[in-house]
């Protein structure tokens, strides 16, 4: 604004200083004829100024206020000139090919990899990453996150055969002998168990036997019963005995009627539905959640937050990926300048029409003053243009004719 008063001002008083050259040269003109080279100077800078003031401000008002005709030329025609505006800027500016053009070699990949591999700037990600970690977990109620986790759970294991599966699992534990060791291990705690109570079983014996039993007869009762366990066991450990034929068949019955027997599988489905509607697992489900809740609630609080030094990590690990492979930072770029110019140009309606709205809300007097600001500086010069342009054509008008006089 007060660079175009200046300008204006500069204008005017060199309309008004051609003006009193050309009274004062006029005046003194017979005394000094060659007061008339600057009298027809001033008289024509005079003319040019005067019409480049009137061409520039009918632009934005009517000259001195006199409703001219075409004159006020922005304010009459203010809802033309926003359309216009909007049509220009959505078929030259806001096109494919304008943009393809002008996106063309931006880097958006390699700069954001650059900006990423400083500690400040990862820092300051990872913090807005894990800080909306909290927000997003008090969105979440517990009950709807217990049923959540259930429905994903029964959703992920509809369409998966779960008898046939069990089986190729046994199959694996067979092929590795893990059965063998599970049983002996087995046999291993159950044997450990019978030593560790041994005093507790013999009571129960004494306890259950009839009174009028003689105690001698309770405790020949319970030697043959942990003789007769403890030879079962043994019977079972022992690799070539009858017990382990019989559990090794036991085993490939049970993998074959698992891969191949319908009824198993509708078992298992029972099984697991009763599971998953069970209170316990409910129960379990919602303790878990409330676990992993509590964590991520406190998880980025902290300066020093494992999840926060993991997350920074994470980023610079990607963005120094990111620099050390052009190939993957050119279909970035790719992905992300199409994507920009696609979102862009398919949305340039939308843009041009906010554009024209805007201009459409503006009166008369605010458009004009706010493309005066714009380009009334230039405008400015061209009335000083106009003026001394004017005073040098009229100058030289003065000599041909002076010419033309004196050939006569």
């Amino acid at each position: 604004m007060q660079r175009l008063k200046r300008i204006r001002r500069i204008a005017t008083c060199l309309l008004a200083g051609m003006a009193v050259v050309f009274v004062v040269a006029r005046l003194l003109q017979a005394r000094h004829p060659w007061l008339g080279f600057v009298a027809a100077f001033a008289e024509a800078a005079m003319v040019g100024g005067l019409a480049d003031w009137f061409a520039v401000t009918a632009l934005f008002r009517h000259p001195l206020g006199l409703p001219i005709p075409h004159t006020a030329i922005i304010p009459r025609n203010k809802d033309r000139i926003g359309a216009n505006i909007a049509e220009f800027l959505e078929h030259n500016f806001i096109t494919h090919e304008v943009l393809q053009n002008e996106l063309r070699d931006v880097d958006f990949a390699g700069v954001s990899a650059r900006w990423l591999a400083e500690d400040a700037n990862s820092r300051a990600v990872a913090e807005r990453l894990v800080g909306t970690i909290p927000a997003v977990v008090n969105m979440i109620d517990d009950r709807d996150a217990a049923e959540f986790f259930r429905g994903a759970l029964g959703s992920s294991l509809k369409d998966v055969r779960l008898a046939p599966m069990l089986g190729q699992v046994l199959n694996v534990l067979v092929a590795g002998r893990q059965h063998v060791r599970l049983l002996q291990r087995v046999l291993g705690l159950v044997a450990k168990a019978l030593e560790e109570n041994r005093g507790y079983i013999r009571q129960k014996v004494h306890d259950h036997s009839p009174s009028w039993i003689p105690k001698m007869v309770d405790e020949k009762f319970y030697e043959r019963l942990m003789n007769g366990i403890q030879s079962i066991l043994d019977d079972m450990a022992d690799e070539n005995g009858e017990w382990r034929a019989r559990f090794h068949r036991s085993i490939e019955d049970l993998i074959h009627e698992l891969e191949t027997s319908p009824e198993y599988e509708e078992k298992l489905r029972a099984l697991l539905a009763r599971g998953l509607h069970h209170p316990l697992f409910r129960e379990y489900v919602g303790t878990v959640w409330s676990d992993v809740r509590a964590r991520l609630l406190t998880a980025g609080t902290s300066p020093d937050s494992r999840l926060l030094a993991r997350a920074q990590a994470a980023l610079q690990v990607f963005a120094a990926a990111l620099q050390q492979n052009p190939a993957i930072r050119a279909k970035l770029n790719d992905w992300m300048r199409g994507f920009a110019i696609e979102a862009v140009v398919e949305r340039r309606s939308l843009i041009v029409s906010v554009v024209q709205r805007v201009i459409d809300k503006w009166d008369a007097e605010t458009i004009s003053q706010k493309l005066e600001l714009q380009v009334g500086s230039d405008l400015q010069f061209i009335r000083i243009n106009g003026t001394l342009v004017g005073g040098v054509v009229g100058l030289l008008l003065y000599c041909v004719s002076l010419a033309l006089a004196s050939g006569q």
